[in-house]
């Protein structure tokens, strides 16, 4: 079956960059500096930040429903971000190097069904999810901080 990742639109965060530490910190976010770690995965980018980049940690409403499954949590955005478009089928690296949670929803946004797998299995967790009836579309999250990666929709 086919599949596509989507990442967060740039467009929603470009104004977040201009902001001071203060305006941030207001809104309940951070500006940091990524320190080499493999730790500061961009959802617009779907890449890693390098040493030295800059990136805004904030709040995101990442599933809008009006259901239990409702949620928002932490994501980090680069500066230098540009906007990640991958091909159909198409796993990005940052997404292969970790232990993954996906999450089926229905159109309702109710959770279908779930899984926790290595990056490197995530085709066979997304076709199998994907298979599944009455699944509209699956998030992935990064299965040990549990924060919220990216949405895969039917290509």
């Amino acid at each position: 079956m086919n599949f596509q990742i989507n990442a967060l639109p740039l467009a929603s965060f470009q104004p977040l960059f201009s902001l001071s530490d203060a305006e941030l910190s207001a809104r309940n976010m951070r500006r940091v500096i990524a320190d080499g770690r493999p730790a500061y995965p961009c959802r617009v980018s779907l890449q890693d930040a390098s040493e030295g980049e800059r990136l805004v940690l904030l709040p995101h409403a990442h599933h809008v429903v009006d259901t239990p499954y409702r949620a928002y949590g932490p994501i980090y955005v680069r500066e230098a971000a540009q906007q990640a478009s991958p091909a159909p089928n198409q796993i990005p690296d940052l997404l292969r190097a970790r232990a993954l949670s996906l999450r089926a929803y229905d159109a309702d946004g109710m959770m279908v069904s779930a899984d926790v797998l290595p990056g490197t299995e995530a085709e066979r967790g997304i076709e199998q999810l994907l298979a599944i009836p009455r699944t509209a579309y699956l998030h992935i999250h990064y299965a040990k901080p549990g924060c919220y990666a990216c949405r895969v929709d039917r290509a």
